[in-house]
C-alpha cells in the first residue's frame, strides 16, 4: 500500500534533529579536545572556547536548517505531493 507524507511538524522535527546534532557533536568535540589541550601558546585558549561552543553551534545550526527544511518540504508537498513510500504488513514472530 502506498502512502504519502503530506506534512511534517516543523518545530517538533527541528527539536528532534537539534538533539541528534548535539549528541552527534559530542564525540567529535571530545576527540578534538586532546590536541587542543596539548597545544601551547596563544591559540590554546581560543581552541578551548571553540570546543565548548562547537556542540552549541552545531545544535543551533541543525535546528535552524531542519526548521527551514521542514517548512520548505511542507510548501512543496502541498503543491506536488509528499514523499511516497510503500508499507507492508509483517508477521510478529518474536
Amino acid at each position: 500500500m502506498k502512502k504519502q507524507v503530506v506534512s511534517v511538524s516543523i518545530l517538533q522535527n527541528a527539536k528532534v534533529m537539534a538533539a541528534l546534532y548535539f549528541v552527534i557533536s559530542l564525540p567529535f568535540t571530545l576527540l578534538m579536545t586532546i590536541p587542543a589541550l596539548m597545544g601551547q601558546g596563544q591559540g590554546a585558549g581560543f581552541s578551548i572556547v571553540m570546543l565548548v561552543l562547537m556542540p552549541l553551534l552545531y545544535t543551533l545550526i541543525g535546528f535552524v536548517f531542519t526548521l527551514v527544511g521542514a517548512w520548505v518540504y511542507n510548501q512543496i508537498a502541498a503543491r506536488i505531493g509528499g514523499f511516497e513510500f510503500t508499507t507492508a504488513e509483517v508477521a510478529n514472530d518474536r
